[in-house]
């Protein structure tokens, strides 16, 4: 893998996290009269679907509120860069976006790295939840908590799990609104690296539409065990907030990202389809976390697509090895 490639993957990634329980984050959402039930959803839909596009996006995280005494905030980071977001599904109960990230190689040339992605289930039976220690569970999202309610899964690089969470779109003060449930995540790349006294997020995520794109907003709480003792108490360090902003644009290689997912996208397809059937055989997953790269099969997956670009593989010989690939490091 080319080292600029590297470097990309290795910002989209997460370290391992404790086990932990989500919180709700409101009660059942109010009945309503069938019409305005499928308005509800067709605003929904709306609202997800609004963010496939091409943008300029910027990342801007802040340490604001330290919650000990002992500690004390990092100066504020920002980054960005471009991305393409495309539907990749699109079923009534059911919307899939695929984030492609654009980059430029110390010669100028565009490069294309699979970025992250998010599924969309309205009225969802269970989701997708991080356990800690490398474990994602599929939890039962409570029968009264369903209805009205969609959840957001994401997924790494390379497909493998994420985190996800559920909640209800809702319009307050003219803004449309979709907030999660308390969920909790494992480190950020660019937070492990410093090897801080935290070592997990509780997470609200935040997404809505604006009129030159959308925003998702995290509210984290950057949480660890009380005097670095592994399994120890935990206890809340500091307040984050990260705001990502997709501003639409179309003043970068647009064509490149297309043609990155013309060339690959049959090769993703079967490799989602191989931990989809790893996660319902289990009823979740393991997969260890590697510090430097993400996933145990992170790196190699995503070669794997590189090298049908360039030919190196064919698409059945990219998938089967995929599949192995999974295979060995769900076991």
């Amino acid at each position: 893998m080319k080292p600029l490639l590297r470097d990309m993957l290795l910002a989209a990634t997460f370290l391992v996290a404790a086990p932990v329980t989500p919180a709700f984050a409101d009660g059942p959402v109010a009945a309503r009269a069938t019409a305005d039930e499928q308005a509800a959803l067709a605003a929904d839909r709306a609202s997800i679907l609004a963010m496939a596009g091409d943008y300029k996006v910027t990342f801007d995280f802040r340490e604001t509120t330290p919650w000990r005494a002992d500690y004390t905030p990092i100066a504020p980071k920002t980054s960005g860069g471009h991305e393409s977001v495309r539907v990749i599904e699109d079923k009534p109960g059911r919307i899939v976006l695929q984030h492609l990230l654009v980059v430029k190689d110390d010669a100028g040339k565009s490069i294309v790295i699979k970025h992250w992605r998010q599924d969309w289930t309205y009225e969802p039976a269970s989701v997708l939840v991080y356990a800690g220690d490398g474990k994602w569970t599929l939890e039962d999202v409570p029968e009264r908590m369903r209805k009205g309610r969609w959840s957001q899964t994401v997924w790494q690089t390379d497909d493998s799990p994420r985190y996800g969470g559920w909640g209800q779109w809702t319009d307050e003060g003219g803004v449309r609104r979709w907030r999660s449930n308390w969920t909790w995540r494992p480190l950020a790349r660019r937070d492990a690296v410093r090897n801080p006294p935290y070592d997990r997020y509780q997470a609200i995520n935040r997404h809505s539409p604006s009129p030159d794109g959308w925003i998702h907003w995290q509210d984290n709480i950057k949480m660890g065990p009380e005097n670095g003792t592994a399994g120890g108490k935990l206890v809340a360090f500091v307040q984050e907030s990260v705001l990502n902003t997709y501003v639409k644009a179309g003043d970068y290689d647009v064509k490149a990202a297309d043609d990155y997912w013309a060339a690959t996208k049959d090769y993703w397809a079967a490799v989602r389809t191989a931990w989809d059937d790893a996660i319902a055989k289990g009823k979740g997953v393991n997969v260890a976390e590697v510090a430097e790269t993400g996933s145990a099969s992170g790196e190699r997956l995503m070669t794997f697509a590189d090298e049908i670009r360039t030919g190196k593989l064919t698409n059945g010989q990219a998938i089967a090895k995929a599949r192995a690939i999974i295979a060995q490091v769900t076991n």
